[in-house]
């Protein structure tokens, strides 16, 4: 007995020797500090960024800050002597601002990151905290002018519920020619006659669930008529909060915001004429705008033949510029009709010309983003100013005298990537197309408010940025400002992005990322993929622009490689590309980023397609999971934050923009929540309970779909946290769920870690 004993235990100790070998391996508080570190290690290296800038009043001179060794430092640049010198003391103004503040400023890090001088340079405004300053660049003092811009709010604040119908308005609306006010009493319009003070009520059927607004009212010039808006108030759906752990006290709080989500009953407006010589109304014929999702609010034409507004029907397929006669006739200026949705959000742009004889209009109705000339008396199109395979991203201005149009777009060099913003400018037929900047890059654009000067800053995730001024009449390169110097950056190990191409589904279409790998990458090693996944259909969301720190990077010295694409359902490229999104946001692209990932693998035998995970916030919270549920062969590891996991439990304008209205089964087949008892791989779900963008019980919903469906995964509730990741914590348990269920490695023992440290 004592034998077999003694062999037991023998072996037993065999076992207890070799099994640390067979368990994971524990990662150590230094790799999570090292990775933190990268931020303040790097973000400081990368000299001369021009990172803000601004012109002044009304002069060939502009402002700039720019990175400089310990900080930052503000310069002046004078365009036409083509000379630039620091934009004040900053040593004088430092000490100053730290008199009335009452603390410490560095003069190579003032607390404010733009500037407006005024007084012809004499003084200089800037906001600190809440509130404005101002400086006298003579004798260096300081005043405070009251509340900073950034800090006044508007409207009603995000815990009421929104705006109540208007029985009365203490504001009134003066007339033109000054002889009459109008103003809203018991829901209704009245006008006041300000030399007898006469009183005259316009209309008698508005009411609490049907009444006039005063924000609409618009007086015609000659001061004869009066425009309205009638408001038929809808559904006001109200969400609820319980703010579990307020700051000020120990009992919990709750809070209620108005939130419309799709298929909720919308408010609806309609317009009313009121003729105030006569005291009689004309009702104007709702056939052209007979469902709006919202119409914006009625502008006078100046010379008093009419007024416009814009219409957007529901379910943004029909978009119209509707304008109304004196008379009361309404007609169709410009009507987008779209068999899937005009981008009314994004992709809308209008200039009326001549007091509204044209209209520049912008439009993906050929299949690309687009400009268009309209002619007024016939409603119809004169002639169009763009076109070609490629998409106007803006505009940025309409010279009406020399009818020029100065713009932006990308795509035009089938070269480049097609992402990349440049600056043109083009005549109002069609002719003169001009380029005016250059190099291979992303540019970031700011006018001369004479249109002479263009500042022009360019760079590429590989490529550092480069600021210089150009003539704006035809791009040459008057200045070169500033050239941004990564000498240091690079010694201390910063490596750039690797921009990768790959076809897509339909085996044509380029789709575009970035790979980060570690900063010790190794390529003798396998390395687990992450995917940081966002595939809103408002926007593209692969940085195109140098940053010497990336958030990617942190999770990707963990030892992952991590990646980001644009697959289709995107917007900025065709039309066709933007459209596989539509009532299929379930689809995120994936057969385009999947494809993508298996073109990466096919060349870097370091990339392991076996082992990939994949976190989104918000919308990327929607995708990360989809990603897990729809293609769980695929994806194992996800991470979801925040997420708009039912695009019925999401905001009403972004969500039937892109799924539709009425609601059908579309919106079923793209939930997480239906789909939920797909699971397959490893989940953590991440919700700030005050979360204002996304309905938190959207993420609950699918919790609660997991629970029924018995499956296992991980959930962060963080109190008191908005939208988001739940701030360091949620990203620190965001790496140590890929950590634990990638790399097959424990993470630090934290709890033991912080309760040695105290």
């Amino acid at each position: 007995m004592s034998s077999h004993k003694g062999r037991f235990l023998s072996f037993f100790a065999i076992i207890l020797l070799f099994l640390p070998a067979f368990l994971p391996a524990q990662l150590q508080p230094v790799d999570y500090e090292r990775a933190a570190e990268l931020r303040t290690k790097f973000q400081s290296l990368a000299l001369n960024i021009v990172d803000s800038s601004g012109w002044i009043e009304k002069t060939p001179r502009f402002w700039y800050r720019k990175s400089i060794e310990g900080g930052f430092g503000f310069f002046i640049v004078d365009a036409a002597a083509k000379t630039k010198a620091p934009a004040f003391d900053h040593d004088k103004l430092a000490a100053a601002l730290a008199g009335v503040l009452e603390d410490k400023v560095d003069p190579k890090n003032l607390p404010f990151r733009s500037v407006t001088f005024v007084d012809g340079e004499k003084a200089v405004h800037f906001d600190v905290g809440e509130w404005t300053y101002s400086c006298d660049l003579g004798s260096y003092t300081i005043k405070k002018e009251g509340p900073a811009r950034r800090g006044r709010r508007g409207g009603f604040s995000m815990w009421e519920r929104g705006p109540a119908p208007e029985a009365a308005s203490s504001e009134t609306k003066s007339s033109p020619d000054g002889k009459w006010e109008a103003f809203i009493r018991n829901y209704n319009v009245y006008v006041r006659s300000k030399e007898t003070g006469e009183e005259t009520a316009l209309s008698h059927d508005g009411s609490e669930g049907n009444y006039y607004t005063f924000a609409s009212l618009a007086w015609s010039p000659d001061s004869k008529n009066l425009a309205a808006s009638r408001l038929q108030r809808g559904y006001h759906r109200v969400i609820h909060y319980v703010e579990s752990s307020p700051a000020d006290q120990l009992q919990p709080k709750h809070h209620e915001m108005e939130y419309a989500k799709p298929g909720d009953a919308l408010d609806i407006e309609r317009p009313v004429l009121f003729h105030v010589d006569t005291k009689t109304r004309t009702e104007i014929d709702s056939a052209l705008f007979p469902n709006p999702y919202e119409m914006s609010n009625p502008v006078w034409r100046k010379d008093g033949r009419a007024f416009t507004f814009e219409y957007n029907q529901r379910g943004h397929q029909v978009y119209r510029v509707i304008e109304v006669g004196s008379g009361g006739t309404p007609r169709a200026l410009v009507s987008e009709e779209a068999e899937t949705f005009f981008c009314y959000s994004y992709n809308k742009y209008r200039f009326d010309v001549d007091d509204g004889k044209e209209i520049v209009w912008m439009s993906e109705r050929d299949g690309w983003n687009h400009l268009y000339l309209y002619d007024r008396e016939t409603g119809k199109v004169k002639n169009r100013i763009t076109k070609g395979e490629w998409v106007v991203r803006g505009v940025d201005k309409v010279d009406e005298e020399n009818r020029r149009i100065y713009f932006q777009a990308s795509g035009m060099d089938p070269k480049q990537d097609p992402y990349f913003v440049y600056g043109y400018r083009i005549n109002f037929d069609g002719t003169g197309l001009t380029t005016l900047t250059g190099g291979d890059g992303h540019h970031r654009l700011s006018y001369s408010p004479d249109m002479s000067w263009l500042i022009d800053t360019w760079s590429r995730v590989d490529s550092p940025p480069v600021t210089v001024l150009r003539r704006a009449s035809d791009g040459e390169v008057m200045m070169e400002v500033e050239k941004t110097d990564i000498t240091e950056l690079v010694k201390a190990g910063w490596k750039a992005p690797e921009v990768f191409v790959a076809k897509g589904r339909d085996g044509t279409t380029d789709i575009w990322g970035i790979i980060v790998r570690p900063l010790d990458f190794d390529p003798a090693k396998k390395y687990p993929v992450i995917e940081n996944i966002y595939a809103g259909p408002h926007g593209f969301f692969v940085p195109k622009t140098f940053s010497a720190f990336n958030r990617m990077q942190s999770l990707a010295e963990m030892g992952f490689i991590v990646v980001q694409m644009d697959g289709m359902g995107t917007n900025n490229r065709s039309k066709a590309f933007h459209d596989v999104c539509w009532k299929n946001l379930g689809d995120a692209g994936f057969p385009d980023r999947i494809l993508w990932h298996k073109a990466v693998a096919a060349k870097y035998p370091y990339y392991d397609i076996g082992r990939v995970g994949i976190y989104g916030v918000s919308a990327g919270g929607q995708n990360a999971l989809g990603g897990l549920l729809f293609h769980p062969e695929f994806y194992l590891v996800g991470i979801s934050a925040c997420g708009c996991h039912d695009n019925r439990m999401d905001k009403i304008w972004w969500n039937e923009q892109w799924m539709g209205w009425p609601l059908g089964p579309e919106y079923a087949a793209a939930s997480n929540v239906d789909n939920a008892h797909r699971l397959q791989g490893k989940l953590l779900l991440i919700v700030g309970e005050m979360d204002t963008n996304v309905d938190p019980a959207s993420t609950m919903q699918v919790v609660d779909a997991l629970i029924k469906a018995g499956k296992t995964f991980d959930l962060l509730v963080v109190p008191g946290a908005n939208h988001g990741i739940g701030g360091e914590y949620g990203h620190r348990r965001m790496v140590d769920f890929f950590v634990r269920n990638l790399l097959g490695v424990e993470p630090p023992d934290w709890n033991r870690l912080e309760r040695k440290e105290k």
